[in-house]
């Protein structure tokens, strides 16, 4: 990490694409919130251009694992 958070210099990232209703978002992050193990997160919305990039990353990497398996 780049600095220590409670005094842990060491964690996991983790990147989770997905679509939902706001609803679900509140209760996701209340249980961020309530779970001691995490020590920070960011929710974010894209706009649609971050949202079309994304697509055509995922449909990328997937083409290279594809060849990859061939």
């Amino acid at each position: 990490m780049a600095y220590a958070i409670d005094k842990k210099s060491t964690g996991f990232y983790n990147l989770i694409e997905f679509k939902a209703d706001p609803t679900v978002i509140a209760k996701l992050e209340v249980n961020y919130r309530r779970d001691e193990k995490v020590l920070r997160y960011i929710t974010v919305k894209l706009d649609k251009y971050a949202a079309e990039y994304a697509v055509k990353r995922r449909n990328k990497w997937a083409e290279k694992a594809a060849k990859k398996e061939d």
